[in-house]
């Protein structure tokens, strides 16, 4: 790097006649350029024929040819009369390359370089480019990276420039202690911060590398967590790291003065508005006197106020949270203060940036419109619903106020992004076995919000391919309407209890509609025209064609932690369906199914019951053939075979009678275990527990001797691993039956694995 400084240097001298400080310039000689024109030089020089040029002249004049960056040597002179600017040009870089990089691909340095092709070379700039790039490193937590930038001399005057990296290894944070807490333990902490203290099993993120924004990150985080338990006077007083000398790994600590713990006190909401019930203010407080203090809260009750005003009509709502403390009782007073505003309406709504999706199609998602009261609340509703149909990369909602009247304007600025996905999968599960399948979908068809999808799998006990069309508005109004066709292939006969093969090909239309914002509604008209061998019947393959009118009310009201994959709150589906006119059975069948969830304990651990009801019904006696009743076992009733409860032939042991009603159900307690969160492993114990109803009466004997039949209660107790790994997620489970029959089967583990790619 010396020898290259030593190439680099300004040269500046003044020779002036005797006695003379400066001298009008009568020509200018530029000497030793090549490729730049001596007129170019002469502006970048900012002199001219008539100018004085004395000492401090010429050097105002080589300065501004050194910071142009078009020279490596300059010397400017007077010689009598003569202006001499003697140059050396910088070379020109012709190829710039980033060597011996792994952790960081060649783009994302490249980014960074200021040092570009067919530029002149300068040595300031590549010692700027080499700091960059050493950031970029430092944040991942490659500290020991050195980088030693060459210069290539070739002819003509021409360089290549050579960043030559040299990694090493992240440095890895050993361990994190904290001092001054009392209230919470140190393994409390760790677990509310993101970094991570280093494992082998973190191969998979970051979080365990030290990198310098995210300590100041974990601060912050750690001053959330004691804000949300009552502890407004937190402080991180120091923070404290020391790395090993080879720069390999970095040891932390944290230094907190934890305070004194307070509790609500009186809670008080300053409303100016007249026609905005106060009752209904402070119905959407989220806190009570007494509880310990929150600033999540605090501000989930400013962003509810603010809605609600908003709904009014009054927009730009300030909600000012304005506490009183009261340190000898521990309590804060909280004074909401809303500052008043008029009642505003919205004047136009104007849809730019898109290209391809309908304006249509965009203010069906929109549930505001021109006259409506301007509502916040609304409007980040309305962009909530398009960010959700994932046909924009980004939604922004910009208000402008119109002069002289209490209207707003509303412009809707949408970017575009690519709808269609082109998809594939695999997986494995008891009951299909391996898996593969591949498909194309297209979420905004011709810009008019319409979904196509053509997808087909294959696996070994199933095969299937699907066409699927949706149109979310049809009629342009809230009516969701489709059409599906598919053939699929059920290769039974050798799969736990069934032991029937079924090729059916389907075609059905479908309408739905929003009942309320938590019921919808879906009716669906299919015809299926199947083919069936059962092997408990002579007949072999048979014909059976089955036309069904059906309908599904849907309820679901669901609270996520989406970092935590818990829930809490109730899905439950309710149908009835009628399959007949004319087909080869007749019959109503009826279902209902809800599960129930709740998540406690910071959000990490989560209880799910649930319970599903099933019921087929002839009509006028007619027989229902096996393949089309209910069976359980495997994923319905775990610790069972699939299909491995219920009624059997004495004969045909192996597989199950299946049954005209069924009930079972599972209660399931999903627990955290030593990993890290960041890994989504979760551990989990179950009971589940069923009822299979008893078949026909034609079945209650074969060859004239009765058949094993029954109604039982089968119940069974296990626990699991749940995994949500980067490729999908995976379930073990491993179940015990309590209660069963002699000829039930049994299956201790399960397991499900499914990816996309």
């Amino acid at each position: 790097m010396k020898k290259q400084n030593a190439l680099f240097f300004i040269t500046c001298s003044m020779l002036a006649l005797p006695g003379a400080n400066a001298a009008t310039v009568s020509r200018i000689d530029v000497i030793g350029n090549q490729r730049m024109d001596a007129e170019s030089i002469r502006i970048l020089a900012d002199v001219k024929v008539g100018d004085n040029v004395g000492t401090e002249r010429a050097n105002q004049i080589a300065k501004k040819l050194q910071e142009s960056g078009y020279f490596s040597k300059i010397n400017v002179r007077m010689s009598g009369d003569v202006l001499k600017i003697d140059i050396q040009e910088s070379p020109i870089v012709n190829m710039v390359t980033v060597e011996g990089n792994d952790e960081v691909s060649t783009d994302d340095l490249k980014k960074e370089l200021r040092m570009k092709e067919r530029s002149s070379y300068d040595e300031s700039v590549i010692g700027g480019d080499v700091q960059r790039m050493l950031t970029i490193y430092q944040r991942k937590g490659f500290f020991g990276t050195q980088i030693n930038p060459k210069k290539i001399e070739l002819e003509n005057n021409r360089v290549n420039i050579v960043y030559e990296i040299t990694e090493g290894h992240p440095t890895y944070i050993t361990d994190i202690k904290f001092e001054g807490n009392k209230k919470f333990s140190d393994r409390t902490l760790r677990g509310e911060i993101l970094s991570r203290e280093h494992a082998w099993w973190r191969f998979m993120t970051q979080f365990d590398v030290f990198d310098e924004d995210r300590i100041k990150y974990d601060e912050q985080m750690l001053r959330q967590f004691y804000m949300r338990n009552g502890y407004v006077d937190f402080q991180v007083k120091e923070t404290n790291g020391v790395f090993t000398p080879d720069r390999q790994y970095y040891s932390v600590t944290f230094t907190v003065d934890e305070g004194e713990k307070y509790k609500i006190g009186n809670i008080k909401i300053n409303n100016p508005f007249p026609d905005v019930p106060d009752e209904e203010l402070y119905d959407v407080v989220v806190m009570s006197k007494g509880d310990v203090y929150n600033i999540d809260e605090v501000d989930q009750t400013i962003s509810a106020l603010r809605g609600t005003v908003g709904d009014h009509g009054y927009a730009f709502i300030n909600v000012d949270p304005i506490p009183t403390k009261h340190d000898d009782e521990r309590t804060i007073d909280l004074e909401f203060k809303i500052q008043k505003t008029n009642r505003i309406y919205l004047n136009n709504i104007n849809i730019l940036g898109n290209v391809r999706t309908f304006d249509t199609v965009i203010e069906q998602l929109i549930p505001m419109r021109p006259g409506d009261p301007f509502s916040l609340q609304t409007i980040e509703e309305g962009r909530q619903n398009l960010m959700r149909t994932r046909y924009f990369k980004d939604v922004q909602m910009v208000p402008s106020r119109v002069a002289d009247a209490n209207m707003m304007n509303l412009d809707i600025k949408v970017e575009e992004q690519p709808t269609g996905e082109l998809s594939g999968g695999f997986g494995w599960s008891n009951i299909n076995g391996f898996m593969v399948d591949a498909g194309i979908t297209e979420n905004n068809f011709m810009g008019r919000g319409q979904v196509v999808q053509l997808r087909g799998s294959i696996a070994q006990y199933q095969k299937q391919a699907l066409f699927s069309f949706t149109e979310p508005y049809l009629f342009g109004r809230k009516l969701s309407g489709g059409v599906d066709v598919s053939y699929t292939m059920y290769d039974y006969s050798s799969l736990g209890g069934f032991g029937y093969d079924r090729d059916s090909f389907s075609v059905s239309g479908r309408l739905g509609w929003r009942l309320t914002d938590h019921w919808s509604q879906n009716v669906r008209l299919s015809a299926s025209f199947d083919q069936n061998y059962d092997l408990q019947s002579p007949n072999g393959w048979h014909d059976a064609n089955l036309y069904t009118l059906s309908t599904y009310f849907r309820y679901y009201n669901l609270d996520t932690n989406f970092e935590q994959n818990t829930h809490t709150g109730v899905v439950s589906n309710i149908g009835i369906g009628y399959t007949g006119f004319g087909g080869t059975e007749t019959y109503m069948r009826y279902s209902a199914d809800i599960v129930g969830m709740v998540k406690f304990w910071d959000d990490r651990w989560q209880l799910r019951s649930s319970l599903d009801f099933g019921l087929l019904q002839p009509i006028d006696g007619d027989y229902i053939s096996r393949v089309y009743r209910y069976f359980l076992g495997g994923e319905s009733l775990r610790g069972f075979d699939i299909a491995g409860v219920g009624s059997r032939n004495w004969y045909y042991t192996t597989y199950s009678l299946g049954g005209l009603w069924k009930i079972n159900g599972s209660t399931q307690l999903n627990f955290p275990i030593f990993i890290p969160d960041e890994y989504q492993v979760k551990g989990f114990v179950f009971f589940d527990y069923g009822i299979l109803g008893k078949p026909p009466k034609e079945e209650y004997y074969f060859a004239g001797r009765p058949n094993d039949i029954d109604d039982d209660l089968r119940t069974s107790v296990g626990v699991g691993v749940y995994w949500n790994t980067p490729m999908g997620p995976m379930n073990f489970s491993w179940g015990w039956p309590l209660k069963m029959t002699k000829y039930d089967r049994e299956q201790r583990f399960l397991l499900s694995f499914e990816t996309q790619f």
